[in-house]
């Protein structure tokens, strides 16, 4: 497994970026992995060296390059404390669904110039935030993206909201799956019946399944929530649909 520590030039300035590959000599299928809040860290790392060890050439980057390099936070994340929730907050503010939509394009540019990547198709995922992220990222380049998932992402479906990521549907051209928490204050029961009901309109392959006892940030080793029997369901799901359309 090679892991190659990389620098992409951006619309807005500079990202980190890491690399996956088991054999950089044979170029693979390749994948977006876009993190959660927490963005590049050993609990994204180890996922993203896991997927490329099914045989994928896996590109994780920093979506939140605009305010800070990894690691983006300075202290430990605690869900609804005032210095965490702040700093959230600065973290995401400037990634406005126009600057997701350059982003999501610019990564998938990156990524299929890269000689350890196959021409042809990728697919990308996406945990927690960058769910939406990943979504906006297959209608940024519907040619390219031909499977994007999403694990419990948040705010997928935003009533009366003319940003809402779910609005990106009809731009899409890829199979999608997500993968949704119970009790999931970002994305509760009303918002993803909302959300299923604009796939089902959508008309493209997709599937959408809450997983049974799994909170919100389940798949990820080192948020409380996770959950390794879930977490390896999900992971099964994944490598399934990229299987599938990819390999």
């Amino acid at each position: 497994m090679t892991e190659q520590d990389l620098q992409i030039s951006m619309p807005d300035g500079t990202a980190d970026a890491v690399l996956f590959s088991p054999d950089a000599s044979t170029p693979l299928p390749g994948v977006l992995h876009l993190p959660d809040i927490g963005s590049i860290r050993e609990a994204h790392r180890s996922m993203a060296r896991r997927l490329s060890a099914e045989g994928y050439a896996v590109l994780l980057i920093n979506p939140f390059y605009r305010t800070s390099r990894p690691p983006v936070f300075g202290f430990p994340r605690i869900p609804g404390e005032e210095r965490t929730m702040r700093r959230m907050a600065e973290l995401v503010g400037p990634l406005t669904p126009v600057a997701q939509r350059l982003d999501g394009a610019a990564y998938i540019d990156f990524l299929t110039a890269q000689p350890a990547v196959r021409p042809g198709p990728v697919g990308a995922v996406g945990y927690c935030f960058s769910g939406a992220l990943a979504l906006r990222t297959a209608a940024a380049r519907p040619s390219q993206v031909v499977a994007a998932a999403s694990f419990h992402g948040g705010g997928l479906y935003k009533v009366a909201d003319p940003a809402s990521p779910h609005l990106v549907l009809p731009q899409v051209a890829g199979r999608l799956y997500f993968g949704h928490a119970v009790n999931d204050k970002n994305m509760d029961a009303e918002a993803i019946e909302r959300f299923e009901e604009a796939l089902e309109n959508w008309g493209g392959r997709y599937e959408s399944e809450t997983y049974e006892g799994a909170h919100h940030g389940w798949t990820v080793p080192d948020n409380p929530a996770f959950n390794p029997t879930q977490a390896d369901r999900a992971f099964h799901q994944l490598t399934e649909l990229f299987a599938a359309i990819l390999r």
